[in-house]
């Protein structure tokens, strides 16, 4: 009987370790699942990080921009007021009064533009002769005269901007060759 009991032990240590190998097989999968759903949430996890640093960046930039060009819409109402200043400072007083309110009209200007200067209002000038920018200027009238093409020739209103940014363009006339009509050929039917 000793070769029965020790087959018996030989089978039950065969099946104890059959089972243990398909109890670790089983834990080992587990382990793998367990290791790909934590490097799946890991990845999720980064993905959302970088989402919501990405959003924050964003809304950053917004801000600043908010805050950078708040006063554009302010400015846009200020302009004619600006326009009726160039219009009074351009023309020569006829009288030693309006000489005096002259000055005062100027000081008041001066002001003004400094203090839109320090929120960061930049004036577009333009001067007769320069080229036409089409980033910076509206073309409002055409001139027809000799000489070179595209050139400012009246400012009817001068362009502003804030920050880089276009207010307004500056209003102006622009220079075009006279074109001497080529002669048409009239077609003469034969009747």
């Amino acid at each position: 009987m000793p070769k029965d009991k020790e087959k018996d032990i030989k089978v039950e240590i065969k099946e104890k370790k059959s089972k243990e190998e398909k109890k670790l097989k089983e834990l080992e999968e587990q382990l793998a699942k367990l290791k790909a759903d934590s490097e799946h949430w890991k990845n999720e996890y980064y993905r959302a990080y970088a989402d919501t640093q990405n959003l924050r960046k964003s809304l950053e930039k917004e801000h600043s921009d908010i805050i950078k060009y708040r006063a554009m819409g302010f400015i846009e109402d200020l302009l004619p007021v600006l326009d009726g200043f160039h219009m009074a400072l351009a023309n020569e007083p006829t009288s030693q009064e309006l000489k005096n309110y002259l000055v005062g009209f100027q000081f008041v200007y001066r002001n003004l533009v400094n203090v839109l200067e320090n929120e960061g209002v930049k004036e577009i000038s333009p001067n007769i002769g320069d080229k036409f920018s089409d980033k910076t200027m509206n073309a409002v009238d055409v001139t027809v005269q000799e000489g070179e093409e595209n050139l400012v020739t009246k400012v009817y209103a001068k362009g502003y901007e804030l920050h880089g940014r276009l207010i307004r363009p500056a209003q102006v006339s622009v220079s075009k060759n006279k074109k001497e009509e080529e002669p048409k050929e009239s077609v003469k039917a034969d009747a």
